[in-house]
């Protein structure tokens, strides 16, 4: 019988190593390349209960500005040049807002005030590609109002007809609105040429978060009250799927290369990743709750023991995603490969929408 060469086992081993490396790097390549310093520019953050926007230097993570809104600012978008912040001021149920907050990023100051009129409780709000004009959702008129920025008149309202109308996502050419509405539980589709309403589909209890794939074919809607998304065709608003997620999903957003679906979960105080080709949750991100720091939130009691995650807004290069934590006051960074919380940054009370500029604050 032959003799086993003594080198066997080191071929036999590296053969192996290499296996596993090639698995690793299969693995690892469906996985967002981490970085190893923080992305420049800055993070604006809404403070809802104390009605300021914070304006945040990422690489340094401390506030260069907190700046006045109006009463209870919701939402906020920047415009495609990074130069501009428009927050919405929704108000209070006792006193609804009508007016919009207009940033300067670069100055770190408040640029004007944005009159709506008569139209009330605006929330959801977009950009158009060229940066001309705005769409804002307002509650009370069930519609969707456009506005001109260079006059920052409202040129006109389209009506979706369902209650609650609350947040509002493009399709990437800029011909389709899509708008989430809580109470009616459904998702309206726009046609922003023609000005008018395309279909409305059904699709759980308290539709909130909404947002359409980078590559324009799906529209991806998450319903509070059932503790889903769903995942529609852009073009038909066809259901799709309906994914379960974990409990009061209240926001949806994509990585920049539509290859992870970020869900925050309100009331279970976690982010939950989807991978969107798969349609399936691949992991978890649980923020800790505490106590002795916990502010109480506009949601509510049933709220008390959680940290209350609600914006959510991925990096440019897919890497992270900041969370607005609103019970405990800050913001979390997340490294989407580890899903580790790498670091919080203090903010105002109740931050919720968040929004960000590659530019930095002049001052």
């Amino acid at each position: 019988m032959a003799r086993p060469s003594p080198r066997a086992p080191s071929v036999f081993l590296a053969a192996l190593l290499a296996a596993t490396t090639a698995l690793q790097a299969q693995e690892d390549a469906r996985l967002p390349a981490q970085t190893a310093t923080a992305p420049a520019g800055t993070l604006i953050v809404l403070n809802k209960a104390e009605n300021t926007a914070s304006l945040v230097d990422l690489p340094s993570g401390r506030v260069g500005a907190t700046l006045p809104t109006g009463t209870g600012p919701h939402e906020v978008a920047v415009s495609p040049d990074g130069r501009w912040a428009l927050a919405s001021n929704y108000g209070t149920a006792q006193a609804p807002g009508s007016t919009l907050t207009l940033i300067d990023v670069r100055s770190g100051s408040v640029a004007r005030t944005v009159d709506l009129g008569d139209y009330r409780h605006p929330h959801g709000v977009a950009w158009s590609r060229d940066g001309h004009r705005v769409l804002v959702t307002v509650e009370a008129q069930q519609a969707v109002v456009v506005l001109d920025t260079r006059t920052w008149q409202v040129e006109r309202a389209i009506p979706t007809h369902q209650q609650t109308s609350h947040m509002v996502a493009l399709s990437p050419d800029g011909r389709r609105a899509y708008v989430a509405s809580i109470a009616a539980g459904s998702v309206t589709m726009l046609d922003l040429v023609r000005a008018r309403r395309l279909r409305i589909t059904q699709t759980g209890f308290g539709t909130e978060g909404i947002a359409v794939t980078p590559d324009g074919r799906e529209v991806w809607a998450t319903n509070r009250g059932s503790n889903t998304v769903s995942i529609l065709d852009a073009r038909s608003l066809d259901t799709l799927a309906t994914l379960p997620s974990s409990d009061f999903p209240i926001r949806v957003r994509f990585t920049p290369d539509g290859r992870w679906a970020l869900v925050t979960n309100a009331r279970s105080s976690e982010l939950r990743i989807f991978d969107t080709a798969r349609r399936e949750a691949v992991g978890t991100v649980a923020f800790p709750f505490d106590s002795t720091r916990a502010a109480p939130t506009l949601l509510g009691a049933q709220f008390a023991r959680s940290a209350v995650p609600i914006g959510v807004l991925p990096t440019a290069g897919g890497t992270h995603a900041y969370v607005a934590i609103s019970a405990m006051g800050e913001v979390a960074e997340v490294d989407l490969a580890t899903r580790a919380i790498v670091r919080t940054l203090a903010v105002g009370r109740e931050p919720d929408g968040l929004g960000y500029s590659p530019l930095r604050l002049s001052r």
